[in-house]
């Protein structure tokens, strides 16, 4: 089992930034992949970047391309979501989620951070 706690949520004004962290604990040695997801009422759960715990590339939605950030910090057992230029329209619900070594499906999910973005 993983362990996530999201923070670092808020309310920003549009073009403003925030910085999401996620805090992984448990079998952190189980970890393959941490992704971001956001998710507003009503609609879908939309993934936003993912990272390989140990090494290897980023990957970015094309809608948060050059504006947002994902890194991981092994040492903290942290990943962490820069988010620059905030539009009102991402004013989500953000998710971390883990995707473990031995499946290809995101298993752990944290609870969750509310990013409000305003005009």
């Amino acid at each position: 089992q993983v362990q996530l706690v999201e923070s670092g949520g808020g309310l920003v004004q549009a073009g403003d930034s925030l910085r999401l962290s996620c805090a992984a604990s448990g079998r952190t040695s189980s970890i393959y992949l941490v992704g971001w997801f956001r998710q507003a009422p009503g609609k879908e759960r939309e993934f936003v970047a993912r990272v390989p715990w140990v090494t290897g590339y980023t990957y970015y939605a094309d809608s948060v391309k050059g504006r947002f950030t994902i890194s991981g910090d092994k040492a903290k057992n942290s990943v962490y979501l820069q988010m620059n230029s905030l539009q009102p329209e991402e004013t989500d619900v953000y998710y971390c989620a883990v995707q473990p070594i031995t499946t290809m499906n995101y298993e752990y999910w944290g609870q969750g951070t509310q990013v409000t973005v305003y005009s």
